[in-house]
């Protein structure tokens, strides 16, 4: 079994996911998590900071 680069692999793949390239797979999914959560945090302050302005 060849090891697949971390940009091919898809979790449907009928290959099991090294430990490496899961831990991997989970690091850049909460990454992404985080800097979704990070935006949508300044969204929602902006949208408060705007409602109070228009008070």
């Amino acid at each position: 079994m060849t090891p697949q680069p971390i940009d091919n692999y898809r979790l449907t793949s009928l290959e099991e996911p090294t430990d490496e390239m899961l831990a991997q797979l989970m690091h850049e999914a909460a990454e992404e998590a985080r800097e979704s959560n990070h935006a949508a945090t300044e969204r929602f302050f902006e949208e408060i900071k705007r409602a109070a302005a228009s008070y």
